[in-house]
Order: C-alpha cells, then sequence, then structure tokens
C-alpha cells in the first residue's frame, strides 16, 4: 500500500494514506451520526465540482443539518474525489469548495461536524492511484474513520446518499441504514441501492435530503 507523506494541517488535513480528514467540531462521544455523501445529496452534482461559483446547495439539506445538530447528532460529509485524483483539480480547489458549502449552510444556521474526502481512484494519477482503496465508497473506510476519530454509535447511524456505493459504503460499516435521494444519480442507482437492503439494513427512497427528516437517527431519542 502505498504510504504518502501526511500533512495534518488546517489548510491540508491528509493523513498518511492521503485521505482529507477535517474536524469542525468535535461532538460528545457515543452518538449516532448522520453521514451525508456531497455532491447530488447536499449539493447539485454538477461533475467534478471545482468552483465556487457552481455550488448549488440542495432544497432541504440546511433543514436536515440543523435538526441532527439539534439533536447532538454529529453530521459527517463523506465524499469521493476522484478528480483530484484524476488531476482535474487539487486540493486547494476542493478546500475553497468545501469551505463555501460550510459557511452557506452555517448562514441557516446548519453545521457540519466533519469532513472526510478520498481522491483515491483506479485511473488516478501517482500515488493516488489505487485499484480499490479501502477508504473510497463503496469500502466503508472514511465512515470508519470518522466513528474511530469521534467515538460514534455506528450501530444507530444512517447516511444519505445518490448512489449506490453510498449505500454500500454504509451497510459495510454496519449502520441502521441509509437514505437513497433521486437527486444526483439516485434514479438510476434505485435498483442496485434496493438489493443492499437485508434484515440488518435498511434502505429507504426520497426525492431528496428533504425527505430525511423522518429517518430514525431524527427521530429517535439518543440519550442526552
Amino acid at each position: 500500500m502505498t504510504m504518502l507523506k501526511s500533512s495534518q494541517s488546517a489548510e491540508h488535513p491528509l493523513d498518511s494514506q492521503g485521505v482529507w480528514c477535517q474536524i469542525l467540531r468535535r461532538p460528545s462521544p457515543g452518538r449516532p451520526a448522520l453521514f451525508l455523501d456531497r455532491d447530488g445529496a447536499i449539493v447539485e452534482d454538477t461533475g467534478y465540482l471545482r468552483r465556487v461559483d457552481d455550488i448549488v446547495v440542495i432544497a432541504g439539506a440546511a433543514e436536515v443539518i440543523t435538526a441532527a445538530n439539534q439533536r447532538n447528532i454529529p453530521v459527517i460529509v463523506v465524499t469521493n474525489q476522484s478528480g483530484i485524483g484524476r488531476g482535474y483539480y487539487g486540493w486547494a480547489a476542493f478546500k475553497c469548495v468545501q469551505d463555501a458549502i460550510v459557511a452557506s449552510l452555517a448562514t441557516e444556521g446548519a453545521k457540519i461536524d466533519a469532513v472526510y474526502a478520498c481522491a483515491h481512484h483506479p485511473k488516478a494519477r501517482g500515488a493516488l492511484a489505487h485499484p480499490d482503496h479501502p477508504a473510497r465508497k463503496p469500502n466503508p473506510g472514511m465512515l470508519l474513520q470518522a466513528a474511530s476519530a469521534v467515538a460514534l454509535d455506528l450501530k444507530s447511524s444512517w447516511l444519505i446518499g445518490d448512489k449506490a456505493d453510498d449505500i454500500d459504503a454504509a451497510k459495510r460499516a454496519g449502520i441502521a441504514g441509509a437514505l437513497l435521494v433521486e437527486t444526483g444519480y439516485g434514479k438510476a442507482e434505485r435498483q442496485r441501492a434496493a438489493a443492499l437492503a437485508s434484515p440488518a439494513f435498511e434502505v429507504r427512497f426520497g426525492r431528496s435530503i428533504a425527505d430525511a427528516m423522518m429517518l430514525p437517527v431524527l427521530t429517535s431519542r439518543h440519550g442526552a
């Protein structure tokens, strides 16, 4: 496995594997989390989003995140960013876009607790080239890293995403369930996502992130 030089700084919080691991707020330990894919779930998927001017926050995203905040449910973004690995843009551009998304949500009272991003891809360049990196969804690496870093209750956590790979990562991480949204690639991914459901893993479907308000992680009582 290729090791990259760690760059744990405010500007580029990359671990030794080159995975972006940014904790913005440290939640209380032992809480279930709401994991969110980014492109296609929180913001419109414009195809390798790299410019702040292209950001369009999906209606309902701020309300759902705020609802999680009010219930002390950590909100963790887990996003594949193969555009970095392919050389279309760099971590600096990613940071500008991500900071702008966080700032836009904050104006509506919605706060993100942590951001994890994986740039590895089979067709990536250099050290980011990897046939099946454990952090790249559908692998559960980013979810597991977040769970370890901030002591999450994975068994009661949920994920929202627009691809079957998002749902598969959630299942492999051992969380309670996932919501596939129709924004982004969701409509085309419905059949693949549905096949991932099991007695131990619930798969739900919604038009957008706005339909997440009835997820158990946002309606159940999870202690103090």
